[in-house]
Formats: structure tokens, sequence, C-alpha cells
């Protein structure tokens, strides 16, 4: 095993030592060359797949895959802000509004519709106010593109009403759940909803979406292994493992990839707690040589020595918790491998240094690249910038037809196959577009819209914007503050309520209990002074009604990094 992994990080650090530097016209240039491509797919889609799904390259027409939402455009919308196309984003989203429609009789996927549909309008939704759509009073915590996104999800909920919480794979839109569907579904279709629907809630005031999403993470954490590890299929029924293999890449990635985003958006230590658990079983039992491979979940003996093109997500989660050593270390192994093929297989064989037999296909994956994105805003190093350009060339030269872009259906031949999923519009595409981009107004700059803070709330009194926005894993971006906007506001107006109810009503005859005032504390509270009018001896309490003039805790982040009370 040892033999390929000396060559691999021989391979990099020749290279690594001419590393070109990036000038800004350079990455101008590139940027421009990435929306040419961009639009070329998008173009393609428009004129010969809309209303489906996704389009067929090769054959120039479209299908529908998941569910038939015009899925592309949905995915699409907010890579279309974030490329600087104000004017159609708001076309789009009117067309949307007016074409799409989810009481349909389709057996969905409740993970696929959750990421790219709930996700996609979640995050268009809370961009609206950037593409100069008019918004509702009260944005973002209303609005049509968030109401579809509720419509959407309401879809799924049937799925979750299970023994166990765990929800089923499959739910059909109209009818529910069929009788006949399996219990079996992967350790990701548990485990990917804490994001979209902790965001619903946040934003709608309707806690439904958010408990039934923490109830399945619960669920499948006490499904873990005696050694700390989850298998990659689970029985939502019986919480029997059906496959017992454990590692990081398809059918469990995306769960872990939540429970560290879901720690940082909703300044959760639960599941950071989760995360950093997992992450002790995984580097004790799953890490050889910066290689991550896939072992029996209960005895952590090897049992696939492979390298999975769905694991390339890893760096960039690492380099979220400051774990940047080991993040570059492992970076370099899976950048070898697209090296030796120009793309990466879905499956690498790590001892044997090749493809595995049906296994060679790349559909246009973004994961290594949005690895790539994170670890250049963590380090600067323009090694990245150059992954991203060998991305960028080898998409061109390998995939692109008159009609878009196709899937490599064998990197060893560069043989096509009659499909451009939706997510190379929304993932890969931007990715590339933000790796090349370090001041855009997602990373806290301002190259594409004047990257400045917006106003929220019913009175404007919410700060939204700012930064620090969470990438679901279809990289759709949410806005945290967006999130403490709304909940705060509720509850202020709750409390509100209550207060004027309390004063309407004789003492002792209130129709509704008030809340007690909170406890007393020693000192004021962060951000007020001790008041002069206090008595000696009197201890200040918190004021009844409050107001969200923070759009951010001081245990959320810092440059990405999670802080807990104990750090």
């Amino acid at each position: 095993m040892r033999a390929p992994v000396r060559v691999a990080l021989l391979v990099w650090l020749l290279n690594d030592a001419a590393t070109h530097l990036f000038t800004e016209e350079e990455t101008a240039g590139i940027r421009q060359r990435i929306k040419s491509m961009f639009y070329h797919a998008y173009n393609s889609y428009l004129d010969n797949a809309f209303p489906y799904d996704e389009l067929r390259p090769l054959t120039c027409d479209g299908q529908d895959t998941w569910g038939s939402f015009s899925l592309t455009l949905i995915d699409a919308l907010d890579t279309l802000l974030i490329l600087g196309n104000h004017t159609e984003f708001q076309r789009v989203a009117s067309l949307l509004q007016d074409t799409v429609d989810f009481d349909i009789d389709v057996n969905a996927s409740v993970f696929e519709t959750n990421i790219r549909v709930v996700g996609g309008l979640l995050s268009a939704h809370l961009l609206a106010g950037r593409a100069g759509m008019e918004l509702e009073p009260g944005w973002p915590c209303s609005g049509p593109l968030l109401r579809m996104a509720e419509d959407a999800a309401r879809k799924l909920l049937p799925a979750f009403q299970t023994a166990t919480g765990m929800p089923y794979g499959t739910v059909n839109l109209l009818n529910g759940v069929s009788p006949t569907e399996t219990p079996v579904t992967c350790t990701a279709g548990v485990g990917t909803f804490i994001l979209e629907f902790a965001t619903l809630s946040r934003l709608t005031g309707d806690e439904t979406f958010e408990n039934v999403a923490r109830r399945a993470l619960r669920a499948l954490w006490k499904t873990r292994s005696d050694i700390g590890l989850v298998g990659n299929h689970i029985d939502i029924l019986s919480k029997k493992w059906v496959a017992q293999d454990a590692g990081i890449g398809a059918g469990v990635d995306s769960y872990f990839e939540y429970l560290v985003k879901g720690a940082i958006m909703l300044q959760d230590e639960e599941l950071l707690t989760m995360f950093l658990e997992y992450d002790r079983a995984i580097q004790n039992y799953t890490r050889f040589d910066d290689w991550y491979l896939w072992v029996q979940m209960h005895k952590g003996t090897v049992s696939m020595p492979v390298f999975q093109s769905l694991e390339a997500f890893w760096p960039g989660l690492q380099s979220l918790l400051g774990n940047l050593d080991s993040a570059v270390r492992t970076f370099q192994n899976y950048y070898s491998v697209w090296r030796q093929f120009g793309g990466l297989p879905e499956f690498y064989s790590i001892p044997q240094g090749y493809t595995v037999d049906k296994r060679e296909g790349y559909p246009l994956r973004p994961e290594l690249i949005e690895s790539a994105m994170y670890l250049f805003r963590a380090t600067g190093d323009h090694t990245y910038l150059q992954l991203g350009l060998d991305a960028l060339e080898s998409i061109e030269r390998i995939a692109k037809t008159p009609c878009g872009y196709a899937t490599v259906k064998d990197l060893r031949d560069h043989q096509l196959d009659n499909r451009m999923e939706s997510f190379f519009l929304a993932e890969t595409v931007k990715y590339l577009y933000l790796l090349f981009d370090p001041a855009h107004f997602l990373h806290g700059g301002g190259s594409e819209g004047d990257g400045s803070w917006e106003e929220g709330g019913e009175s404007g009194e919410c700060v939204l914007g700012a930064g620090g926005f969470i990438f679901n894993t279809e990289a759709h971006p949410l806005d945290p503050a967006a999130l403490y906007c709304c909940s705060r506001h509720a509850q202020d107006q709750q409390e509100l309520r209550d207060v004027l109810l309390s004063l309407s009503q004789p003492a002792g005859k209130s129709g509704r209990q008030s809340k007690p005032p909170a406890k007393q504390t020693d000192g004021p509270l962060p951000g007020q002074s001790e008041s002069i009018a206090l008595k000696p001896g009197e201890k200040k309490t918190p004021p009844l009604l409050t107001c969200p003039v923070q759009p951010f805790r001081s245990r959320l982040s810092i440059l990405g990094q999670v802080f807990t009370d104990n750090t």
C-alpha cells in the first residue's frame, strides 16, 4: 500500500516546488472562462431540456431523474446570482413560482429532494435581496421562495413518521410513503437534513422540521458500534445495520458534513460532540498514510482499500475545524489521483494505484474543487488555484459537447455518458468560480454585488449577509444571521404579546401566564452596563424583552473555526 503513496507524494513535491503564482489579471481571466462554461451548460439546458430535470448532452434533449421539478433550474438559481446575473435570477425565480408544482404523483428521493430542491429554494430566498427582487415585509422571515421550500419539505415529512424517527429513503409526493417501500436506507439519507430543516424552522417559526431532523440524528447516533463507527446502510425500522462498511465516502459522507456545519450554523455543541466522537474513531480505524479506507464497523478491519471520489470533501471539512496539517496531506493524495487521470474516478484502488473495475467514471463531481476552495481560503497557497485551473481545462477538453458537458463514463479512454447532473451547475462550476474569487461576498468581500450587509426583519433590525455563509452539501449557501433574525423576532413578538396580555388583565386573572423573569445574574449581560439606579446589593436582571442586534452569538465561529464555552 505504501509504494503508490510515496510515488504520489514525490510527484506532488516535484510539482509543488514550481507552483505558479497567479496574478489578479490571470484569476479574472479564469473567472470569465468559468462563466463561459456555466452559460454553455445553462443555455444548453434551457434550449434543449427545460422543463425536464436534467440535460442529456449527447442527444440534446432532457430527462426527469429525481422527481420532475425542473431540477437543474432550481439547482442553478443561486449560481446565477453568485456569478452576478441578477436579471436572469429574477426571471427564473418568477418562472419557478409559476411552473413548479409539488402536488404530483411522483416517487422522490427524500435525501436528493432536500439537498437540491429545499436547499436550492432556501438559498435563493436568502439571496433574493442581493438580486434586486422585491421583498415582502419581514423578509427573510417570509417570501414566495421560502413558501415553496416549505411546501417541498412538507412533502418529505411523511418519510420521518417511523417508530425510530429515521426516515424512509423515498416518498410519494402526493400519497406519502408506499406500504411496499424498503426500510433500508443509507446513513447519509438519515443524517443529512439538519441544515435545511433547521433553516426552515428558524425562518418560519414551525419547529416541526428541525425536530424531525434532530430526532433522526439522535436515533442514528445511538446505533454506532462499540468502537464508535457507523455503517453504510441501515434498516430504519429495526435499527439493524445492513451494510457494515464504515468510511467517509458514498452513503455516509454528508452525515459527517452536516454534524460539523450544523454545529457551526446553529451554535450547537451536541452536534459538534457527535462529530468529534466519530472523528476519533475515524482517525483510529480508517486512516492509513493520510488515506481513508473502508473498515468493518464492529472490528475495524479493512474491508475495501479504496478511495472514492465523494471522499474528496473531507479535507475541506477538516479545514473548517482547523485541522489544516491533516487536511493538506490528504488533499495532496487526492490531487495526485486527479493528475493521474484528469479527473477523479468513482473508485480508486490505493494498493494498485489504479481505477476499480466498473467504477472508472467521473460525473463531473465537485468535491475536490470544494476542498481546494476551503484550503486556498485557509492557506493562500496557489497550488489550490492550480488544481482549479487543471479542473477547468480537463473538463473543457474531456467533457464538453455541443450541448453542454457530459459525464465521463471512463477516465481511461474518455468515453462519455449521456447525462449532465444538476450538481454540475449547482456545485462544480460554483466552487470553481468561488475558488478564483476570494473577494466574493460569500467570502466576506465584494467583487460580485456590493459585498455589503443587508437589513432584515420586520423593522430592518437584523444584520444579514455579513459573512459566515454555510454551504449545504449541494453548495447552496445559507446565512446563519437570517436564522437568528427570524427566530429572535418570533420570540420577541411572543414576549411582547405575553406582556401586553398580562397588562390588560387584572392581577391574577390573566388568561395566559407571562414568562417569569429570568434568573438574576452576578453582573451585566454582554453589551450592557450596570445601571446607576440599582440599590446597594441589588442585582440586575435581564430585560423581559430582548432586541436582536447581533447576527451571531460569541460561540458561533471565528474564521470558520468552532469555539465552545470550554475553549
